[in-house]
């Protein structure tokens, strides 16, 4: 089956669109599935938004709304995760997942699907340490500290996925997994980013969440995006059982939908061909989001998941055979993904623009639908009540819980932070804030540089409005995704990397500001916003 990865998409649907169907003429193939790895920018009106974590001046309906209206279809089964620069009050809808358009599926804060015999997960938004303990609090009409926030990982998501025991195809994830720069060509991505050095020195670089899931889940390909950068890795793991070989991760990052940019990959997946063409609900996945149901915390307070430290009475909650069965029987053995997209909110039209249309709060039948027949709550409904109300919600309230006394997973220390710029990215003070060195992962040998056995699809070869120069395409990263699948990478890590995530373009002096990034999504040329 043939994949199409994308990096940063930012409401680029018509290019990205125009870019796969171009490779398909040219190479006389035909691609199967879309995959975005974040800034997906699902904007139906102007509403939406404001409801985007970017400067005033960056703010653009781009071409999403066209299939959110109806008066395009997507060509292409698309997934994708959210970003740090989306339409959060959109995505808020549709906390467990669920169509933004026709043809087009959004994971939700965490999922895992199935499309023909190919298992996909994901997690969306970005890591920030002082909000992961938080629950999801945030609602429109955002202040300037929710509005951020609202993208922030949680780690609510990241125990929900580590309860998986089944393997994983294929992973998403919007920023890096902090350390997986050691895997690949260091020196040539430092060459392309001289500004990630200090943070990739000091090995603050990435999300320690997403370390943690790659190092747990193993999946045999991680997409990222989140840096605007092409590079790739591969990740041999420890092997954990004897008798079988261990796994390995082939990682790819990909930049931003720009002209002359790495911004889009396809890859060939082996695939189940007795398996429906229909997106595929995961029983597993399922049996999880039940099993947690009553660890949910809509409020800010901070918490920490249930582990075997003598303080909880239950800590696992993995699927059993059994919780799987009466949930396929539920299902009535069908296990695809119903296609009931519904508009919720009035569509933009630019033959009528509504400058001063506000955000808008709204519960989605989808999620109803979805909550009601597994029995599980609405987040987003319940967010929406409580804020009605004047109340919060937190229905962690027995000994399953973690306190709020309980030290952090990651700590919040900023002393370390790096004072690297991006000059591809926009500004935004504030959003991208403290992060710390808490724990050191274990680096490979330095000595040893790995091959990088990924053999993806090269696409050199793009239509007119989005070449790549043959000097920019032709350097770096295809050189290490070309070469030989046959060696071994040594040194891998032995600890899920604990640390904090990406480059986020902090002013590092005393008080730390953190500088938001992507100012070149959103304007034609890169320029510093401030």
């Amino acid at each position: 089956m043939k994949i199409a990865v994308e990096g940063c998409c930012h409401g680029e649907l018509d290019k990205i669109y125009e870019t796969i169907q171009f490779l398909e003429k040219k190479d006389n193939t035909k691609v199967d599935l879309l995959l975005c790895c974040g800034d997906f920018q699902a904007v139906r009106n102007e509403g939406d938004m404001k409801c985007m974590a970017v400067p005033p001046k960056y703010r653009q309906m781009q071409t999403f709304y066209k299939y959110y209206s109806g008066e395009k279809q997507a060509p292409i089964l698309t997934i994708f995760i959210g970003g740090n620069h989306e339409a959060s009050n959109h995505l808020q809808e549709l906390p467990y997942g669920g169509w933004v358009a026709p043809n087009i599926y959004y994971m939700g804060y965490a999922g895992v699907v199935n499309y023909r015999g190919v298992r996909i997960g994901g997690i969306s938004g970005i890591f920030k340490p002082h909000d992961y303990r938080k629950g999801h609090f945030e609602h429109p009409p955002y202040t300037k500290d929710t509005i951020r926030s609202a993208y922030h990982v949680r780690n609510i998501e990241v125990f929900k996925l580590k309860q998986l025991k089944d393997p994983m195809d294929v992973f998403l994830s919007h920023d890096w997994p902090r350390g997986i720069y050691h895997y690949g060509n260091k020196k040539q991505l430092l060459k392309k980013k001289e500004f990630f050095t200090q943070e990739v020195e000091s090995n603050i670089l990435g999300s320690p969440a997403a370390s943690e899931l790659l190092h747990y889940l193993q999946p045999s390909y991680w997409f990222s995006a989140h840096l605007h950068v092409k590079f790739a890795a591969f990740m041999q793991h420890p092997n954990k059982e004897e008798g079988k070989l261990p796994k390995a991760t082939k990682f790819l990052a990909l930049d931003k939908c720009l002209p002359r940019r790495e911004f889009l990959q396809i890859i060939e997946v082996e695939h189940d061909p007795s398996k429906p063409e229909q997106l595929q609900y995961d029983l597993e996945w399922l049996s999880v989001l039940k099993a947690t149901k009553d660890l949910l915390n809509l409020t800010s307070n901070t918490w920490n998941m249930p582990e075997n430290n003598g303080l909880h009475s239950r800590w696992d909650y993995s699927a059993t055979e059994q919780m799987k069965q009466e949930i396929l029987n539920d299902l009535g053995n069908d296990l695809n993904i119903p296609q009931n997209f519904s508009a919720t909110l009035p569509c933009y039209n630019p033959n009528n623009p509504q400058h001063k249309r506000l955000p808008s709060h709204v519960v989605n039948p989808q999620t109803t639908e979805f909550c009601a027949r597994f029995g599980i709550i609405d987040i987003n409904a319940k967010v929406r009540q409580n804020d009605d109300e004047g109340g919060e919600f937190d229905a962690a309230e027995d000994d399953s819980s973690g306190s709020v006394e309980d030290p952090s997973e990651y700590s919040t220390d900023t002393s370390i932070l790096s004072s690297s710029i991006n000059p591809d990215e926009i500004t935004l003070e504030d959003d991208e804030d403290e992060e710390d060195n808490s724990i050191q992962s274990v680096e490979p040998s330095p000595e040893h540089t790995p091959d990088l056995s990924i053999n993806f699809s090269n696409i050199q070869a793009l239509p007119d409005s989005m070449a790549v120069s043959s000097d920019e395409a032709m350097d770096s990263t295809n050189d290490e995704l070309e070469r030989s699948e046959s060696s071994q990478t040594e040194g891998e890590g032995k600890n899920p990397e604990r640390q904090l995530k990406r480059l986020s373009d902090e002013n590092g002096r005393g008080s730390v500001k953190i500088k938001r990034r992507n100012q070149a999504i959103y304007t034609a040329k890169d320029e510093d916003d401030e």
